[in-house]
């Protein structure tokens, strides 16, 4: 009898020692959810910033379609949804931003539980040990800092919510019942997949991703589950040749991402991505140095900046990868993984800035398995593991509540660029407009001023904001006399306004109305223009022409701040009021 129920209470145990470790592990899954809370609160409560202003809620399309009608469909719905909700409070896209990055990690969890599963599958007694790497990974991909342009930055969210459909599909297919891919799980491989595509372009690699998962792991390096798969890869296959079409043709469109880059060929984009990954992997090690507008210079030859090196250690690496596939199969797996995954912004096809940290956010998952396969083969004892696991968790959290810091306002960030990067043109500019944003108007003229001294080629762009600024320091005459020095080399019309607008406000009004006039000559449809036409008519009590050049402005643009209380006036002025 006696041997009759010792079995029982072993199997007693093994439940009591399962349930504690899931409540362990549970308590850490909140105890991290909670650091990421505290991480990014900062940044929760920070503005719109940079190129946020240019997303469609800033100039909200009348119709749900219109909002939709772009290129990523379904991150311009997220953004309605924000929009219909919160209208331009920005709490509430950042707490969007933060929520899907927490799901993104759930899915890393799960993610890479699964390929631990599958590396180690004779492994007894590993199972806690297991989860324990794998929750380690996800709270690293939580609150690691070089997450955190793509969880601070509104206009990032295309990466957090294109990986969520990307990581869901992947998820789907890993956790799949059946070796073979049954029908409605290929089907919702291929709508998450489209709803990826549909939020950032870059996703198009996933069937990559899924096809070296098939050869790594189903049976484990053959070709038979790629075979047995055939339900899944044709549609799949048609759908990301749709998906990289768009690619291509966005690419082919844009400023900043495509073939006809001035200077920057596919070739010398990919000699300069072999220096780039680099600085990719060493600030996961390392997370320090980071930016949000990094400058780094362009490899013009496989010699320029020691691109054949960098070149050279990726070759080795993939080499290295391949040979351990049958000892350290996850590992190699994580190697491959990280390449494949930057191979949309990291190989050939040239886009405008160098280096960019949110592009890290969908290839870190290939780190995080080699991490994970570290962890789990650790023999140290769960109380060391842990302790050491946790201090990891809680030195990038501080890092992260650091980092985040800069994403508080627009001042802090162009701040924190031009302290790491004082001779970037750009980083000078944007700290100028954040400066005059924020009415510090010298300190703003002296930012422009850098930012000249920096550029080869200064654009109108520069003179006009310069003008605006030395205007608001109380420098017009700074601002009309630097005006009047490049009006004739460049003929813009925003410079012309911008002149006849400053001139206005000091009562010269006849040199107000001529260099108007010469704006409207060049851009006719600049609404501003008559709107500091009608400001100059108003000083001269000139009422009916005044109304004029309202009526005519606010026919370009019917919601010119201010422009209807102007004409309001106007008319009460001219005897016509209503």
């Amino acid at each position: 009898m006696s041997k009759a129920k010792r079995p029982v209470v072993i199997r007693q145990q093994r439940t009591d020692g399962k349930a504690h470790w899931n409540r362990l592990l549970w308590a850490a899954a909140i105890a991290v959810a909670l650091a990421a809370w505290i991480a990014y609160g900062r940044a929760l409560h920070g503005p719109f910033v940079f190129d946020d202003i240019y997303l469609p809620m800033f100039e909200p399309p009348r119709s749900l379609a219109s909002w939709m009608s772009g290129v990523r469909p379904v991150l311009m719905l997220s953004y309605w949804l924000n929009f219909q909700a919160s209208g331009l409070e920005p709490f509430s896209y950042h707490v969007g931003n933060l929520a899907l990055h927490l799901a993104n990690s759930a899915l890393v969890y799960l993610i890479v539980l699964r390929l631990l599963e599958w590396s180690r599958p004779d492994e007894r007694r590993g199972e806690y040990k297991q989860r324990m790497a794998a929750l380690f990974a996800a709270a690293v991909f939580l609150l690691h800092p070089l997450e955190t342009e793509s969880v601070a930055y509104v206009a990032g969210r295309s990466e957090a919510l294109s990986v969520l459909f990307a990581w869901g599909a992947y998820a789907l297919f890993l956790y799949r019942r059946e070796r073979a891919v049954t029908l409605p799980v290929a089907a919702g491989v291929v709508v998450l997949f489209g709803l990826g595509v549909m939020s950032k372009e870059h996703i198009a690699v996933l069937p990559a991703l899924l096809l070296a998962t098939d050869y790594y792991w189903n049976p484990g390096f053959k070709l038979e589950g790629i075979r047995r798969n055939w339900k899944l890869y044709v549609p799949l296959g048609a759908a990301a040749a749709a998906g990289l079409s768009i690619v291509f043709r966005v690419l082919s469109g844009s400023d900043s991402a495509g073939f006809h880059l001035d200077q920057i060929t596919p070739a010398r984009y990919f000699f300069t991505q072999c220096r780039v990954i680099w600085v990719y992997v060493r600030m996961f090690v390392l997370p320090v140095g980071q930016n949000a507008d990094h400058t780094f210079p362009l490899s013009k030859s496989i010699l320029d900046h020691g691109a054949i090196f960098g070149l050279a250690a990726l070759a080795g690496l993939a080499v290295a990868a391949w040979m351990i596939r049958k000892r350290f199969p996850l590992a190699s797996f994580g190697v491959l993984v990280f390449l494949l995954l930057l191979a949309p912004t990291s190989s050939f096809v040239p886009i405008q800035d160098m280096l960019a940290e949110r592009r890290t956010y969908l290839p870190m998952l290939g780190l995080l398995l080699v991490v994970a396969d570290l962890v789990a083969r650790w023999k140290a004892s769960p109380q060391v593991a842990g302790v050491t696991l946790c201090a990891v968790a809680a030195a990038l959290a501080a890092a992260t509540y650091q980092r985040a810091a800069v994403w508080t306002s627009e001042v802090a960030l162009w701040e924190d660029v031009t302290a790491k990067e004082p001779a970037s043109p750009r980083a000078q500019f944007q700290l100028g407009f954040a400066y005059y944003q924020a009415g510090r108007c010298q300190e703003a003229a002296s930012a422009y001023e850098r930012a000249k001294t920096f550029t080869a080629k200064p654009q109108a762009r520069l003179w006009v904001d310069w003008a605006l600024a030395l205007d608001c320091a109380g420098k017009p005459e700074e601002a009309l006399a630097m005006l009047d020095r490049e009006k004739t080399r460049y003929g813009d019309g925003h410079l012309y306004a911008t002149l006849g607008m400053i001139a206005g406000k000091q009562g010269m009004a006849e040199r107000a109305l001529e260099a108007l006039a010469t704006a409207e000559q060049l851009n006719p449809n600049n609404e501003m223009i008559y709107f500091y036409r009608g400001n100059v008519f108003m000083t001269r009590a000139r009422y009916a022409e005044a109304v004029a050049a309202y009526q005519k402005m606010l026919a370009i643009k019917p919601d010119v701040p201010g422009g209807r209380e102007a004409l309001a006036v106007a008319l009460r002025q001219a005897g016509g009021g209503r």
